[in-house]
């Protein structure tokens, strides 16, 4: 399953490996890819876990954008 998120603060490759990082740790995670510019964060993980991505998104400092 893919999910996405839009990111705030994501302003540079540091950001973007922490994201990596902050949600490769999560049982369900397959894959993390970041796009800086944007913001926009792909995930594709086993299952509908996006509720607990974007609390581990906001955890890590990069809440979605509303």
């Amino acid at each position: 399953m893919a999910l996405e998120f839009l990111a705030q603060n994501v302003k540079c490759n540091g950001c973007a490996s922490a994201i990596r990082a902050g949600l490769g740790k999560h049982p369900g995670v397959r894959e993390v890819a970041v796009d800086v510019p944007t913001g926009r964060v792909t995930v594709r993980a086993e299952g509908d876990i996006r509720a607990e991505l974007g609390a581990a998104l906001r955890d890590l400092g990069y809440p979605e954008k509303n």
